[in-house]
């Protein structure tokens, strides 16, 4: 579980920090020999940390702000150290601030992300007291403590950057396998259902079939092929299909018509009262058409119509297949009907 620290509240506390950082800074003003200069630099710092701090804007730190907090650490740098007496350098107490400071400004710099700025501005503050007062003051003046904040945002706002790109790939990992699940129980869903209707269908006559032993009559037989157009139906026709359309289409095999039926998808975002009107539309259509070849098909989603169906009347063979069939040439129209997505 990845727990989220709240951004304003972080800033919360890294200002408090700079503040008091600030008040020692005003304290012990009476320590430098220019306290004017030092004044300005207290300002600077004040304003560098708010811009800094400022709880909007993109976790990482615009390029231009990171370049005014480096130049921030090298003025201020400067200009206290240029009015403090450096030998020795325990006798300024409060009044090297800014090594603090420089430190608070660096490790912000650093958890926003822009880490070369962050190091840059620590080598310089090394570099600076070194010359200043020499090696001995990186640690009477603290140097190395803020290069150790440094060192400790840098590795705190890479793990959090890690962790929350681990986070945003373990969300979608999770995202992408409760879909799957999800389509597979809507497989499974449709496979039983699908199982229970050719079993509701078909098992009357698999005993009639059981009984007399494979010898069926012609009525049978013929019988048997509305079953497998009945369970083509289910497979093919889909969305098409209600208790009205199937008795209607049955009837219509019957009565020596061929029925095809194919549902290519388009009825999958139709709301259930439109899709009942749909039903009923094309219940009636097979049920008053007389042609010998029905054709019902759905239409693409961006349609304004949701199924086409036709009625021909064959000039030739009326066993010919109603699709594909390239002796239909000769079919005469006996049916067109369009219906509507919405009305």
């Amino acid at each position: 579980m990845t727990i989220a620290i709240p951004r304003h509240l972080v800033a919360g506390v890294a200002a408090i920090f700079s503040l008091y950082i600030i008040v020692l800074g005003v304290y012990s003003i009476a320590v430098p020999v220019e306290p004017l200069p030092v004044i300005a630099a207290l300002t600077l710092y004040a304003v560098a940390t708010t811009v800094s701090l400022f709880p909007r804007g993109p976790t990482r730190m615009p390029i231009w702000m990171a370049a005014f907090n480096l130049s921030v650490v090298v003025v201020i740098s400067l200009v206290v150290t240029a009015n403090l007496d450096p030998s020795p350098v325990s006798s300024n107490g409060y009044a090297t601030w800014y090594v603090a400071g420089v430190g608070v400004l660096l490790a912000v710099t650093a958890t926003r992300r822009r880490y070369s700025f962050a190091w840059g501005g620590a080598a310089f503050l090394v570099l600076q007291t070194v010359v200043w007062a020499g090696p001995a003051a990186l640690v009477t003046l603290g140097v190395v403590g803020s290069v150790a904040w440094v060192a400790v945002a840098h590795l705190i706002s890479t793990g959090m950057a890690r962790a929350t790109k681990d986070a945003h790939r373990f969300a979608l990992a999770d995202r992408e396998a409760t879909e799957w699940q999800a389509l597979q129980e809507a497989h499974v869903h449709e496979r039983q259902f699908r199982l229970g209707q050719t079993s509701s269908m078909a098992l009357s006559m698999l005993r009639q079939i059981e009984q007399s032993g494979g010898d069926l009559t012609d009525v049978q037989r013929q019988e048997c092929l509305h079953l497998e157009g009945a369970i083509r139906d289910e497979i093919r026709g889909r969305r098409l299909l209600n208790d009205a359309v199937r008795s209607e289409v049955m009837l219509a095999r019957r009565r020596g018509s061929i029925v095809t039926l194919l549902d290519e998808g388009g009825l999958d975002d139709l709301p259930d009262a439109e899709l009942e009107r749909v039903h009923n539309a094309l219940a009636a259509a097979i049920a008053t058409t007389t042609a010998d070849k029905i054709i019902a098909r759905t239409v693409a989603q961006d349609s304004d119509v949701a199924v086409t169906v036709v009625g021909l009347h064959s000039t030739d063979d009326v066993n010919a297949s109603a699709l594909g069939d390239e002796s239909g040439d000769d079919d005469e129209m006996d049916l067109w009907l369009e219906i509507p997505r919405s009305v």
